[in-house]
């Protein structure tokens, strides 16, 4: 089972933080919560020791959240919702249909100068990240998003240039191969936290089992201040 339940972030929803911690693409702070919309993220955890390898080295560039964003990668990003049941049943079923595959992560990229992000590449594994994100962005968490979907890892966001530059290079020639077996679903809720709902495994059953043995992982974040 991936990591996915160490997911521990806080948002700052006046600038719109998704759960991979970046500004791209991510709705408002007054669309999340906003009535009885609520939000909600999906993500692909990273073993352990690849998780703890890139937190460490986010922290050497300088990021401060490197401390409670563990690496992973975003399918869906900060998506309202009026149906959690919908929505719920909806991941569900794309996890249901889902093989397990191969992820390898290589090399580094930017989204300067629209955003100051360095990320690492997804190489093997990178269409299915976007047919993934294709499913699941449909039903009830349909939405027109302001960028293209490119799934990434963040190594460094918001930081001096010269520490962007830094990540870039130093990274560069990073390479990790690990399976993906399952995705995880994470409420936005009303304090700003990300908490984890369920751990999804691919192919596998989805019943109310894993909503338990998420919460027993310890979905509820520690960052909450």
């Amino acid at each position: 089972m991936c990591s996915a339940g160490q997911l521990n972030v806080t948002s700052d929803p006046r600038q719109g933080v998704g759960p991979d911690g970046s500004r791209q693409p991510a709705v408002t702070g007054t669309d999340c919560g906003a009535g009885d919309a609520m939000c909600v993220g999906v993500i692909l955890g990273f073993p352990p020791e690849i998780a703890r390898e890139l937190q460490e080295w986010r922290a050497s560039f300088g990021d401060p959240m490197a401390d409670v964003i563990p690496a992973h990668i975003t399918l869906i990003t900060t998506t309202p919702t009026l149906d959690w049941t919908a929505t719920r049943d909806h991941v569900r079923e794309v996890a249901r249909t889902q093989e397990p595959f191969t992820i390898t992560i290589s090399g580094t990229g930017s989204f300067r100068p629209i955003s100051p992000v360095v990320f690492v590449n997804v190489e093997e594994g990178f269409e299915e990240c976007v047919q993934l994100h294709g499913k699941l962005q449909s039903g009830p968490l349909e939405r027109l998003l302001p960028f293209p979907y490119h799934p990434h890892v963040t190594v460094a966001h918001d930081v001096a240039t010269e520490n962007l530059d830094e990540a870039e290079t130093v990274l560069r020639d990073y390479r990790a191969t690990f399976p993906v077996v399952s995705m995880g679903l994470y409420e936005h809720d009303t304090n700003g936290i990300w908490q984890l709902r369920e751990e999804l495994d691919f192919g596998g059953d989805t019943d109310e089992a894993q909503q338990t043995d998420a919460t027993r992982r310890g979905g509820r974040s520690s960052a909450a201040n």
